[in-house]
């Protein structure tokens, strides 16, 4: 029996996950989606639309879909409504889980990590945050946690960019992408983003497309539309700063929406064009894995490994951390590895010379 996909909505408040979830539970679109609010015991914000007489945690809806309000144990939840899909009582083909605005997805995600009955049931498809245009800066400076379910997310979407200028939404997607430069970014219109945008996205799929693609490392399209020189290719191992610290290279832009945020969630970029040696690389990343992990909020690599002709696939949320062979080296391909971690105040220096030692 095929696993069922799981999509993790987050966001803080105010910035559309209730739209898009109310289009979730009455659109006919004709899926069978469980909605699963994932609430940690504060006073439901959304009870207008979850409103039932009985005591029962599911609700069915007009549409074929299912809502689950929970306050204790996720994990209880999933197993309560995969027991009631095996018996019939339940239809539903994938699940979409809403956590509250001040939640950090990371122990959400881990739950499907964990836990071998969900895992065998269950498979994350995406981590999806909505950001508000019009708060979000504010909110990013303040709150750690919105800085987290940026880091988290495989999907931006921006709402309310209708109620902020061109240079300010420029200017909050280049922050973004410092943050996370593996989440695609749209801008989405109350909750008015076509469902296949939303599911089946593969973000968590170790052997779907690989999704640092080649040009993801590059600047952002405006900064070289604006700026003469092409800071955005510096991507080198050996520059320390060429990583993400592009705000610097920004501020010699005659941007005047360019300001300069030191947020604590920061990405960065490896590469490398020898293979890793296997064993040196697993006792690495486990040594780092221990001390960092609550800090590494996602990591994600494509490696070349030596002894093998296939791709090495891994990716990690804190301390879990999983590896796939991927699809063989093309023989006209370059083999080189590259991985991208976003985490708070990691130390790119530390990380960038124990891989570097890890090569063969």
């Amino acid at each position: 029996m095929s696993l069922i996909p799981v999509t993790i909505l987050t966001g803080f408040l105010g910035s559309g996950k209730t739209t898009l979830l109310k289009r979730v539970l009455h659109e006919s679109h004709g899926m069978k989606i469980a909605v699963i609010e994932n609430e940690f015991g504060e006073e439901n914000i959304d009870t207008d639309i979850l409103r039932t007489e009985s005591t029962e945690q599911i609700l069915q809806m007009s549409n074929g879909c299912i809502c689950c309000t929970i306050r204790e144990d996720l994990r209880e939840a999933l197993q309560l409504l995969a027991a009631k899909r095996r018996k019939g009582l339940v239809d539903f083909d994938r699940i979409v889980i809403e956590t509250t605005g001040l939640a950090d997805p990371g122990p959400v995600a881990q739950t499907f990590f964990m836990d071998d009955e969900i895992a065998e049931t269950y498979l994350i498809d995406s981590i999806i945050t909505l950001v508000d245009a019009k708060h979000a800066d504010r909110q990013l400076d303040d709150r750690q946690e919105a800085r987290r379910q940026v880091g988290f997310a495989d999907q931006i979407f921006l709402s309310k960019t209708d109620l902020v200028t061109e240079g300010e939404k420029d200017e909050l997607v280049h922050r973004l992408k410092h943050m996370n430069p593996r989440a695609p970014i749209r801008a989405v219109h109350f909750g008015d983003v076509p469902l296949t945008e939303v599911f089946d996205l593969r973000g968590f799929n170790l052997n779907a497309k690989l999704d640092i693609e080649p040009d993801f490392l590059q600047e952002d399209e405006h900064d070289h539309s604006h700026c003469d020189h092409e800071h955005g290719h510096c991507d080198h191992e050996h520059d320390e700063h060429c990583g993400h610290e592009h705000h610097e290279h920004g501020e010699h832009c005659h941007h005047p929406h360019h300001h300069h945020h030191d947020d604590d969630v920061k990405s960065f970029v490896y590469r490398a064009e020898r293979a890793f040696d296997p064993a040196k690389l697993e006792d690495f990343l486990g040594a780092i894995v221990n001390i960092y992990g609550p800090k590494m909020l996602r990591y994600k690599g494509v490696l070349d490994m030596k002894g093998t002709g296939r791709k090495v696939i891994f990716q990690g949320v804190h301390q879990l951390m999983g590896s796939d062979l991927g699809p063989e080296w093309a023989a006209d391909e370059k083999r080189e590895s590259k991985m991208v971690f976003i985490g708070i105040d990691l130390p790119q220096d530390i990380l960038r010379q124990g891989l570097d030692q890890c090569l063969v």
